[in-house]
């Protein structure tokens, strides 16, 4: 027997709505960044006892945004603006190393999600 031919508009994947499972996995990871920034906030406290209120509100806001993300993502920009806020976090390692860290690890993380993404969507749009 021979297989089926793939169309354009069929989906890669055997999911009923892949693009809903795609915005979960990023919506996912974006909830455990804003938890782990708000977990880095006590330690920052402790570390940083001179600049602790300014480490702890640049924490709080970056979760913040990644909270805001989370609900974005069925837009097509905010997986751009995600890449965007990853940097942004990297950045942060001038204020001290920790968040920096934070930062490249969940840019890696990113780096394998927008692999996924592309592996299900392939090039059709969500």
């Amino acid at each position: 027997m021979s297989e089926p031919e793939e169309t354009p508009e069929s989906p890669r994947s055997g999911l009923k709505n892949p693009g809903a499972a795609v915005r979960g996995v990023g919506a996912a990871t974006l909830l455990l960044e804003f938890l782990v920034l708000l977990l880095a906030i006590q330690p920052l406290r402790t570390l940083l006892p001179d600049a602790s209120g300014a480490a702890a509100v640049l924490a709080l806001v970056l979760g913040l945004l990644c909270l805001a993300a989370a609900g974005l993502l069925r837009r097509g920009w905010a997986w751009n603006a995600v890449i965007g806020l990853q940097v942004v976090i990297v950045a942060t390692g001038i204020v001290h190393w920790m968040l920096g860290v934070v930062g490249g690890i969940f840019l890696l993380v990113w780096i394998y999600v927008l692999n996924v993404r592309k592996s299900v969507l392939g090039d059709r749009p969500q």
